[in-house]
């Protein structure tokens, strides 16, 4: 009986330790785990101002100042870049001028210069047989890396003749209603003569396209700083560009030979270029408006004819 006593005894203590060992213990610590730094980086709120962009995969100096209608020395020296080449991704650029400053590239109120001679034209470029893929796409492109080279492009502009060239009725058409202030004052004429051979279409013709001969004229549609003279752009041959404001662009592709250089001051109806094939099927002029960077309809803009 005592025996069964000390059983019954030594199994309730038992009982009791391992009940006591399966309940107490060590807790496993909580760590409160951060936001990261990438997470803090993607909310910047840069990214949601309109006055800054962040630089994605392809992208260059040049497009993303002409995607905003910029100089792309304006960029340079908003960002202070030393290297125009060298941009990252994810990087944060200022794409807008800072506060009180209108921008270097200012063309509302350009003053030009007397006529005094007429200079001969620039001797014929002969058309590039080189690869393609040498070039660089203008999804609105590549200005920065072309013009900090320093030899970007294969056609060398020759000294602007100042003489100005008749053309077509000199009446302003109606800018659209988007326009930036002092645009609607832009006194706009056609490019050139000849049969307009394709027509603005958003998704497919970023401008329109007139017929002509090699070697005919062609003209700024309108008063302006050149902004781009050169062939570096893959599809649009001997290009100039022309900035009338600082929301307004004109475009003029296809060149045989370009007859004005990089920041010179040029009146409408002056000679910027002559006519011709390059990087085209047959001689023609590609002509295109650009508003704040984005592809507009020339002929909201341009008189009737």
């Amino acid at each position: 009986m005592i025996k069964k006593s000390n059983i019954l005894i030594c199994s309730v203590t038992l009982a009791a330790l391992l009940s006591g060992c399966g309940t107490t213990g060590v807790q496993a610590p909580v760590v409160e785990r951060q936001p990261s730094s990438s997470s803090a980086a993607a909310s910047d709120p840069r990214d949601r101002d309109p006055a800054y962009y962040t630089v994605k995969r392809g992208d260059t100096l040049l497009r993303i100042a002409l995607e905003h209608g910029q100089n792309y020395r304006d960029l340079v020296a908003w960002n202070d870049l030393s290297n125009p080449n060298d941009i990252k991704v994810d990087q944060v650029l200022r794409v807008l001028p800072p506060t009180g400053d209108a921008g270097g590239a200012q063309t509302s109120a350009i003053v030009m210069p007397p006529v005094t001679e007429v200079k001969p034209a620039a001797p014929v470029v002969p058309k590039k047989t080189g690869p393609r893929g040498e070039k660089r796409a203008y999804s609105d492109a590549t200005l920065a890396e072309l013009r900090a080279d320093g030899g970007s492009s294969d056609a060398k502009p020759a000294p602007a003749p100042a003489a100005a060239v008749a053309a077509a009725p000199a009446a302003a058409a109606a800018a659209p209603a988007a326009s930036a202030p002092g645009d609607e004052k832009i006194s706009w004429m056609w490019p050139s003569e000849g049969k307009v051979i394709g027509t603005f279409d958003e998704g497919k013709n970023k401008g329109v396209d007139i017929a002509g001969k090699a070697g005919q004229q062609v003209v700024a549609a309108g008063a302006g700083k050149v902004m781009y003279a050169g062939s570096g752009i893959r599809g649009y041959g001997n290009l100039v560009i022309v900035k009338h404001s600082n929301s307004l662009l004109s475009a003029y592709a296809h060149n045989r030979s370009i007859l004005v250089k990089e920041g010179q001051n040029v009146n409408k109806g002056q000679a910027i270029a002559e006519m011709g094939d390059s990087d085209a099927d047959r001689v023609k002029l590609h002509f295109e408006i650009r508003q704040q960077g984005k592809p507009v309809d020339p002929s909201k803009f341009l008189p009737n004819r």
